[in-house]
């Protein structure tokens, strides 16, 4: 019985340790590629990554982009208004749907985040890359997904 309690506080502080190591890298790959792409594009990751998602996803909406990067529909819309302002993307009417609008990048929105796409993959390649072999990136990219897909499917069966 007590080999069996022992286990569970290893298992847990395990888990804990393992969630603060997964927070901390992604606060300091998030710092790192933003200071990047601030620096030689003028372009914040909180903008590049919204961006990025209008450039791939047809009739981008808001929640279009909510969804992928998961986070709130309002906070989404009030980052959509800045990238507009500074005149990355645009809003049109979504003609299947009068309560949404469609996104596109701007000329300019295109030109920016093309520039800073190179940047980000060099800081990836720089921050990921060089620290993995090429299997155990790949183990480690699926083990993300299967984590991701199981506290999406948890959430799906307690809504």
């Amino acid at each position: 019985m007590e080999a069996k309690v022992s286990s569970a506080r290893s298992s847990r502080f395990a888990l804990a340790t393992l969630f603060s190591d997964l927070v901390r890298l992604e606060t300091e790959l998030w710092d790192r590629i933003d200071r990047r792409l601030r620096r030689d594009h003028d372009l914040p990751l909180s903008w590049f990554e919204p961006m990025q998602v209008m450039d791939r996803v047809p009739d981008c909406r808001v929640a279009d982009i909510a969804k992928a990067l998961a986070i709130t529909v309002g906070g989404t819309s009030k980052l959509v208004d800045r990238i507009e302002r500074a005149g990355w993307c645009s809003r049109a009417p979504n003609p299947d749907d009068a309560r949404s609008s469609v996104l596109a990048l701007t000329r300019a929105g295109r030109r920016r985040l093309d520039a800073a796409q190179g940047s980000f993959e060099d800081e990836l390649e720089a921050s990921l890359g060089a620290a993995l072999t090429p299997e155990r990136l790949d183990a480690l990219a699926s083990t993300v997904r299967d984590v991701r897909q199981h506290i999406a499917d948890q959430q799906a069966s307690t809504s």
